[in-house]
């Protein structure tokens, strides 16, 4: 069972048309939302994206079978709480009120992947966390190259977008990797 949370984020950050950022292609079966992508909407994006992350991470430290998993956890903890604060702070630096869409499907998503989490246990759990995890980060990734960092207007915010990117490859990387340890 694959978990594909941020899978909505690319349908939901499609720019609307006239816009200079090119739109992540949208699953066949989604439904596409379009909504202006400008400053304060990317911040509240960018805060969203790593709370979400931070509450999974919190449920796979106190959930994970093995230390390995509970490490990694703990680490999406750390890293997306250091994220979303860099976020705030520099919402605030610049006077950016961040702005939610009005229709926010990523949300949805991710309080009903916790709903599925929540409901197993074991190493099905190990397993359905990190398939979450590779998913979350592919379409995070997947957004701020070809969407939310085209879209950006402010240096400063561009600047800490490109800086933690790394960080969701590597956040990525090392879900893969303890993925295809349980298959071993």
């Amino acid at each position: 069972m694959q978990f594909t949370i941020l899978a909505t984020l690319a349908v939901l950050i499609a720019p609307l048309p006239g816009t200079s950022a090119p739109p992540i292609a949208a699953p066949r079966d989604a439904v596409v939302v379009r909504i202006a992508l400008d400053d304060p909407t990317i911040v509240a994006i960018y805060d969203a994206a790593n709370t979400y992350d931070i509450a999974t991470g919190a449920l796979g430290a106190k959930r994970a079978t093995t230390a390995a998993i509970r490490d990694y956890a703990t680490m999406l903890v750390t890293v997306h709480t250091s994220a979303r604060q860099q976020g705030r702070d520099l919402a605030k630096k610049l006077g950016v009120t961040p702005t939610p869409p009005k229709v926010n499907p990523l949300a949805a998503d991710h309080f009903a992947a916790m709903k599925t989490l929540n409901g197993l246990s074991g190493k099905a759990f190990d397993k359905a966390f990190l398939e979450n995890e590779v998913a979350y980060h592919k379409a995070v990734i997947a957004a701020i190259q070809t969407t939310l960092a085209p879209a950006i207007q402010n240096a400063e915010l561009k600047a800490l977008v490109a800086t933690v990117s790394p960080v969701f490859v590597q956040h990525q990387l090392a879900a893969e990797q303890l993925l295809a340890k349980m298959t071993m």
